[in-house]
């Protein structure tokens, strides 16, 4: 949802910014290529920062580690349309999608949210992601045999980074192969929400039928994945409407999917950044779960999520009030030197890493366990077989301007 994003963009410039007009700067080019500067100053000049346009934006550790708990901060989709409306903004696309997205975990609160995420749970289960481990790493040397075949070099973010999680989505739900091209496909419309509302409905439409489709086949056949393991909770608890059902596997399929681009492709443009650090983890691959988490600290894919104020509350001294917007900058906690140690070093060592990069409290992300198997797979194997892996020569790096979101556009590579 980037409504509010596009109209402070238009607005943002290059050069200084004035001491009321913090939130702006995130948006300048020079925020785009290295946003963590900018969260430093924030943190020092205005940690509980409320923009010119009314949003407030969290940058401490602590307050954001709150904040992620407290359920005055609402993640209720009726909520948060009439709070982005608020502002002025077009919301009719935002509106349409979640009516036909329905009540699912992402939109709501308690006591919603802790029953659909409690039926969601015990169908994806911490077993069920690590029996994924070595599809994943059949997927994944595919890919790199692919593009090593293909040539002296590559976009990581096309060749890997990209495919690597709708393979793995087909896995994990008994997707046929064959159709994937064309949820790809569904899934770049879905990106289009804001730029042509017709085409992303008519994708969305296409795609729940697609859905609908194949829960009404694994009623019939159940199979070991996990729409046949959700249908089997449905069965046994009928609290799970059929509407439910069709929009917890919308969400969990979809979920993922940019997550994991973003951290594989930030992950390793840092790893070839940090020759040491690369070669630690060439000479010891058993790092590779402590790297992950610290490469999501270091650069973290989901810079921040939107709540909004259910209810007036106070943080940091400051009290923001029912129906305001609230960006907690997850990116922004994971650098805080009050809660890490020297916290622009990329250690892939660092202890007690608490980071926030899946979030915390009730909505922590779901699919967190299966977005860091996937980078540890893809990144591991690329440092094992790519021993001269290292940026092309010349490469210009593009980042998405979107300021809740990290991702490359591209990564050119040379190995």
């Amino acid at each position: 949802m980037t409504t509010t994003d596009t109209r402070d963009g238009a607005r943002g410039t290059a050069g200084p910014v004035r001491p009321g007009d913090l939130a702006l700067a995130l948006h300048t080019p020079e925020a785009r290529r290295d946003p963590y500067p900018f969260y430093a100053r924030m943190r020092r000049e205005s940690p509980v920062h409320r923009s010119t346009q009314g949003i407030w934006y969290l940058t401490r550790y602590a307050d954001v580690e709150t904040a992620l708990g407290d359920l005055r901060l609402s993640n209720d989709r009726d909520r948060m349309t009439r709070a982005y409306g608020a502002l002025g903004g077009d919301m009719k696309a935002f509106s349409r999608f979640t009516d036909r997205l329905g009540r699912v975990m992402t939109n709501t609160d308690p006591p919603d949210h802790a029953r659909l995420r409690k039926l969601a749970n015990r169908a994806f289960t911490a077993r069920r992601v690590e029996a994924l481990r070595d599809g994943i790493q059949r997927i994944v040397d595919r890919l790199v045999d692919e593009a090593v075949a293909a040539g002296p070099t590559m976009d990581l973010i096309e060749a890997v980074a990209s495919p690597l999680p709708m393979s793995v989505v087909c896995e994990l739900f008994g997707i046929p192969h064959e159709d994937l091209p064309q949820v790809k496909t569904w899934f770049r419309r879905f990106g289009r929400l804001t730029e042509d509302i017709e085409e992303s409905e008519a994708a969305i439409g296409q795609y729940e039928e697609y859905l609908t489709g194949l829960i009404s086949r694994r009623r019939a056949e159940p199979g070991d994945d996990l729409i046949s393991a959700l249908v089997t909770v449905q069965a046994r608890d009928d609290r799970l409407t059929d509407s439910e059902l069709l929009s917890t596997c919308f969400v969990l399929i979809t979920a993922g999917d940019e997550t994991t681009t973003h951290l594989v492709g930030n992950s390793t443009l840092a790893l070839l950044r940090h020759p040491d650090q690369l070669a630690r983890l060439r000479e010891d691959p058993a790092l590779i779960r402590t790297a992950v988490d610290e490469l999501t600290r270091y650069d973290t894919p989901t810079q921040a999520i939107v709540r909004v104020v259910a209810e007036d509350v106070e943080i940091g001294g400051q009290t923001l009030r029912e129906g305001e917007l609230v960006y907690l900058f997850l990116a922004a906690a994971n650098r805080d030197p009050e809660r890490f140690e020297d916290p622009d070093r990329l250690d892939l060592t660092r202890p007690g890493n608490r980071h926030l990069g899946f979030g915390n409290g009730p909505h922590f992300c779901l699919g967190g366990p299966l977005a860091r198997l996937q980078a540890e797979v893809a990144i591991g194997t690329l440092v094992r077989r790519l021993p001269h892996l290292r940026l092309a020569d010349g490469a210009a790096l593009d980042w998405r301007p979107n300021p809740l979101q990290r991702r490359l556009s591209a990564l050119p590579l040379c190995y």
